[in-house]
């Protein structure tokens, strides 16, 4: 294969699949973060916390339950789910009436508190996930060998990402959301339960991060920092594509995770802060982010 601005093709398309697997949890988890700011408003900082949350219930259930890795993809979301729709119950609905940075401050403590705790029980080490049988060995491309697991993982994701994007944006549903967040009142009049709604939404959500933490169990290391060491990249994304915007998130997601790829192979040293400068160009040039809406 020619070589590219002196690099050979085969590593730039390689570092484009690979960019896309981090572009992947980097669309999941932006696109649980939008919907929740765009219809309760709220900036869920306890989001990589619930991402991490995923990938030690994942590993509680075949360690300590005997789950595989597919009865995991049902159940982790739905566990994580619920939770998240208590959280919401029980503390975030207090706070919906007063200034956002209260519920800032509450989901960035929870993160804390979460982290915290699993560091306790579990130790701060990283905890191994075997990948499923049926999506062991790998994928000879020619330019590269890509492992069956991670295309799986690029996969389920878009898919993912997609049905929730048809859902949110072309179904009934979806309008209901949005009407539930700009007017109540007159959505409540038509006899629809608007608090069990958005405690729903918080929970589908949350139940999102969930099976992003599913998909990446076999990945990487299980740890309790997990989150932590992803949220912040995951808010920029978010800034990049449009607070609230949810074609936006995943689009912005795995385009940064392709751009951030690439930027390891023409400059290594500053792939960790490309996503910022990115960042910091866009709110300078279009403070609403690519696909947000102007004020």
């Amino acid at each position: 294969m020619p070589d590219i601005f002196g690099v050979p093709a085969a590593v730039l398309l390689g570092q484009v699949l690979l960019g896309l697997i981090n572009g992947s949890f980097y669309a999941m988890l932006s696109l649980g973060l939008a919907i929740i700011f765009g219809m309760l408003n709220v900036i869920n900082f306890a989001h990589g916390a619930f991402y991490m949350l995923g990938a030690f219930v994942t590993w509680l259930c075949l360690t300590q339950l005997g789950l595989n890795y597919w009865a995991a993809l049902v159940v982790v979301p739905i566990v994580v789910g619920v939770f998240g729709a208590v959280v919401e119950r029980l503390f975030l609905r207090r706070l919906y009436r007063i200034d956002h940075l209260y519920s800032l401050l509450f989901t960035f403590g929870l993160a804390l508190a979460m982290e915290g705790l699993f560091r306790y029980l579990f130790g701060a080490a990283g905890k191994p996930y075997p990948v499923p049988e049926t999506l062991t060995g790998v994928f000879r491309l020619g330019f590269m060998v890509l492992p069956v697991y991670r295309a799986w993982v690029i996969l389920a994701s878009v898919l993912v990402c997609l049905l929730v994007w048809l859902v949110m944006e072309k179904t009934r549903l979806g309008a209901w959301l949005r009407a539930a967040t700009e007017n109540p009142s007159l959505v409540t009049a038509f006899g629809i339960n608007v608090p069990l709604m958005l405690t729903l939404t918080y929970g589908f959500c949350v139940g999102l991060a969930g099976f992003a933490g599913v998909l990446a169990a076999p990945i990487y290391q299980v740890s309790p920092a997990m989150g932590s060491s992803l949220i912040v990249i995951v808010f920029a994304v978010v800034v990049i594509g449009g607070l609230g915007s949810i074609g936006g998130a995943i689009l912005t997601g795995l385009s940064l995770g392709v751009i951030e790829g690439l930027t390891k192979v023409f400059y290594p040293s500053a792939s960790a802060i490309v996503i910022f400068v990115v960042m910091v160009l866009v709110l300078i040039l279009r403070p609403a982010g690519l696909f947000g809406r102007e004020n």
